[in-house]
């Protein structure tokens, strides 16, 4: 069967849009792995920090070490924690929103509707804006190098109705309630750690203060050193934050498919409108990250 003109320059802007995917996935892991680590780090300088403290009388050899260690493990912490910086998570989430730009712009067209509604001049309408999102972000290209694009179908879409069911539902079902699931356990699981912490360091200074025991109150210290140091990995990694904008915005978007649930034989202009809304909406969240993210 003969590839049209309209399909070539879809499946084109589809591989770019994986490609660009592709890109801000291996960023984000990048960046959460630096923050992994450089959290691991940070709570290993201070517990051989302690511990060296402890073993130095009885060992001088093992307490150098283990002082060797904390200190390398302190020097080296900083470090992995700026290769998961603001330029870092900056690259990262703009190339998510190029990914999700370009997707958009692949099933309004598949849609038929708005700018793609006269389908002689879809084909190179798509490609000019696919080329603007490209040269707009043309600082980021560096991350795109060498990422191949994943073979996979144009989504089904031929109309607003299969528009709504494959763009409009699955991004309320498949992406946003799942990832705001997913962040609120992130927000309960750290709190309870938060919260150990912050007893296990009551508890020690209270027993190191009661009962004189020797080296206890140096342990206390080591607890609330790692406690600060997990809420500030917390912090930095937003799961509050993400939990809210993920279900902000699939409440956003279900009011959507409600109202047009209601009305779907909306056409024309309404149609145009209706679609624009649905990627506003989404194109938004990835505006609210790159604020959050990069400035606050």
């Amino acid at each position: 069967m003969a590839v049209t003109q309209e399909q070539a320059t879809m499946r084109q802007v589809w591989d770019q849009q994986s490609v660009w995917s592709q890109s801000a996935n291996r960023l984000k892991k990048s960046v959460e792995a630096a923050r992994s680590r450089a959290l691991a780090l940070t709570v290993t300088a201070a517990l051989l920090g302690a511990a060296a403290s402890q073993v130095m009388g009885w060992s001088s050899r093992l307490g150098a070490t283990l002082a060797f260690v904390a200190a390398l493990a302190a020097g080296m912490s900083p470090l992995l924690a700026h290769r998961g910086g603001l330029a870092r998570t900056s690259d990262w989430i703009r190339t998510r929103a190029v990914s999700e730009a370009l997707k958009g712009e692949v099933y309004t067209s598949l849609a038929g509707v708005g700018p793609y509604a006269d389908r002689p001049n879809a084909p190179t309408l798509l490609a000019e804006r696919a080329r603007d999102l490209r040269r707009d972000a043309a600082d980021l290209i560096r991350h795109t190098a060498g990422v191949s694009p994943v073979t996979r179908p144009l989504p089904p879409v031929v109309d607003l109705g299969t528009y709504v069911d494959h763009r409009l539902r699955r991004q309320i079902d498949t992406y946003y309630c799942p990832k705001a699931a997913w962040m609120q356990s992130r927000v309960e699981l750290f709190g309870k750690v938060e919260l150990a912490f912050g007893a296990l360091g009551a508890l020690l200074a209270a027993a190191a203060g009661a009962f004189t025991i020797g080296g206890l109150a140096a342990w206390a210290g080591v607890i609330a050193s790692v406690s600060i140091a997990v809420t500030a990995h917390v912090t930095a990694q937003r799961y509050t934050y993400q939990h809210l904008e993920f279900l902000r915005t699939a409440e956003e978007l279900q009011h959507l498919l409600d109202r047009w649930t209601a009305d779907p034989a909306v056409t024309g202009e309404g149609a145009e409108a209706f679609v624009s809304q649905c990627e506003h909406v989404i194109s938004i969240q990835n505006e609210a990250w790159m604020v959050r993210w990069t400035v606050g």
